[in-house]
């Protein structure tokens, strides 16, 4: 799903990259971009702050695997969309907001370190993933650190990186007993069962930055 569809060609673009199974969605404002329709493309119109429009737009399709905001770059629309269609996105999908340096610029609404810009409400993704350490207890895990993995900064683009985590946890390696006062049991390996889970992690994450960075390319 692309949100900003102008004159079509991204559209066009997503399709030839992805293939002939691919299904491809767009949004806009602009009735005419109805006419960009083809086949493996549809277009739904209306606009991406209309919090009507995008709840009653999530019955009618499945869940995505890729959505691109590239539609207005004002402050409202960025946070009303990500706050209305990230739910929307599968479980191990991929949130990408371009243009982010809108909100440095006063006309859309930013400027440096103005609140309420997009930038600012992105930097909060940072203390949310981490919610798992707060020791503080107004600060909470929600829907966004169960379901997201991480979360990289480019110039002018976010990409949030879905996937189910699990609360962390603090596991000894190593066979090896160094008896201490308080310490008098001998820790029980568990390399072998964790070494496994991180290999198969990284392994994962290297695929998902290769295929993130080929994504990249139609950026520039």
């Amino acid at each position: 799903m692309e949100v900003g569809v102008y004159h079509g060609g991204s559209l066009q673009m997503w399709k030839d990259y992805f293939g002939s199974e691919a299904k491809i969605i767009g949004i806009d404002i602009n009735p005419k971009c109805k006419e960009l329709e083809e086949d493996q493309i549809k277009v739904f119109i209306g606009s991406q702050t209309d919090r009507s429009f995008l709840k009653d737009l999530k019955k009618q399709i499945p869940k995505v695997d890729i959505l691109v905001e590239d539609g207005g770059h004002t402050m409202r629309q960025q946070k009303v969309t990500f706050q209305e269609l990230f739910d929307h996105v599968k479980e191990d999908g991929v949130y990408l907001c371009e243009d982010l340096h809108t909100s440095y610029w006063i006309s859309h609404g930013g400027g440096l370190k103005r609140g309420g810009t997009f930038i600012e409400f992105a930097k909060g993704f940072i203390d949310q993933l981490h919610a798992h350490h707060s020791e503080q207890r107004h600060f909470k895990v929600n829907s966004f650190t169960e379901e997201v993995d991480s979360v990289h900064f480019y110039d002018s683009v976010v990409v949030i990186e879905k996937r189910l985590r699990e609360a962390p946890y603090a596991a000894m390696t190593g066979s090896k007993s160094y008896k201490t006062d308080s310490q008098d049991s001998t820790p029980v390996p568990v390399y072998k069962r964790i070494l496994p889970s991180l290999r198969h992690r990284f392994l994962r994450l290297l695929n998902r930055f290769l295929r993130l960075f080929r994504i990249r390319d139609f950026f520039q």
